[in-house]
């Protein structure tokens, strides 16, 4: 097994899961993928001095994400501002109190950046150290992003739900200057 293949087998998963969380498409969360290892193929010393390849190969996904937002923007304004004219034929025709679905809609309303700090903090189990470095932000800024992203998810979920009992409310979020 090369040595690509192993970086592969070891990290693909944790890069598929957190840029389908960013993208919320599967093929361009594929696309994203491809690219980044096709760049390791070609310039295989990219990760030759690199302590974290996990970490680095996070930030690069990150970033190839933010170079597909930037190049795609104007045809995305137009896909939603038709898309925000036209109601959805998938939308339930009553609201359900359901956990899952009222997490599932308030994690896709928050905004990319404290989305991206919400899943690798939660899911990756980064630091917010590690997640700073990441996304090329400080750790100050990807605590008050997650800080915020709990702040608003906590205000988009029903009073009735069992919600509040939940480990993901009651995460410890540091203050700025905490270790």
């Amino acid at each position: 097994m090369t040595s690509l293949e192993q970086l592969y087998d070891a990290h693909a998963k944790a890069l598929y899961v957190f840029l389908l969380n960013v993208s919320r498409s599967s093929e361009v969360t594929r696309d994203i993928l491809q690219t980044v290892f096709l760049r390791v193929a070609a310039e295989p010393e990219l990760l030759a001095s690199i302590r974290h390849p996990r970490a680095y190969l996070l930030r690069m996904a990150h970033r190839a994400w933010i170079d597909l937002v930037r190049r795609d923007r104007s045809r995305k304004e137009r896909y939603q501002q038709f898309s925000s004219s036209t109601p959805s034929i998938f939308e339930p025709a009553s609201e359900t109190h359901d956990l899952h679905r009222v997490l599932k809609r308030s994690l896709a309303s928050l905004p990319e950046a404290q989305r991206a700090v919400d899943h690798l903090h939660l899911w990756e189990d980064l630091t917010f150290e590690q997640i700073g470095d990441t996304l090329g932000i400080s750790k100050s800024t990807a605590v008050s992003r997650f800080r915020y992203a709990l702040d608003k998810l906590r205000a988009q979920v029903p009073p009735d739900t069992q919600i509040a009992s939940t480990s993901y409310w009651s995460s410890e979020i540091p203050t700025p200057n905490s270790p």
